[in-house]
């Protein structure tokens, strides 16, 4: 599973350490330490987009710093857009983090997985917490229960529907 990251759309959840800037160097680095860490937890192949519209290089920046990828978009274009065509290239084969509704939008219209990032950065919270303490099985967060079914319905009141398992599932693997 390849997931590709909105950088600062993750950073402004996570909020700096140290009250630094969200778009100081030291907030990136402090994220790409947090990344590489579950990185080489999990062993998925991350992406994370950096805008660089602005005072970007004239050319897309490419970087790989402790196995994940960095991309910071050429002067001009957007961090979205990025994360957009990345998401149309690898399709269902990807998981988009980002809570922009463009984004997540394009994303789902290409079969790729979508996760918030204040949910992804609750994964990384949880994954590096569990790390220290005993292996405890996750708690179950009640996201996916469901509302009462209807006299008219049919079927195992209790079973969730076909999207949500297969989501469900799709999420395990984090």
């Amino acid at each position: 599973m390849h997931v590709i990251i909105d950088g600062y759309n993750l950073l402004a959840v996570l909020r700096p350490l140290g009250g630094a800037n969200l778009y100081s160097d030291a907030a990136r680095e402090a994220l790409m330490r947090v990344l590489a860490e579950y990185r080489h937890r999990k062993g998925h192949a991350l992406t994370v987009v950096f805008d660089g519209w602005q005072r970007g290089q004239p050319i897309e920046n490419r970087e790989h710093r402790a196995g994940v990828h960095v991309i910071y978009s050429k002067r001009g274009e957007r961090a979205d857009q990025v994360i957009q065509r990345l998401a149309r290239e690898y399709g269902d084969q990807c998981a988009v983090v980002s809570s922009d509704h463009e984004i997540v939008n394009s994303a789902q219209a290409h079969g790729a997985l979508v996760i918030s990032a204040p949910a992804f950065a609750d994964k990384l919270h949880r994954s590096r917490s569990s790390e220290t303490s005993a292996p405890y099985k996750e708690l179950d967060t009640g996201e996916d229960s469901v509302e009462r079914r209807g006299p008219e319905k049919k079927g195992n009141p209790r079973k969730l529907p076909k999207s949500l398992r297969r989501r469900s599932r799709q999420l395990k693997g984090f």
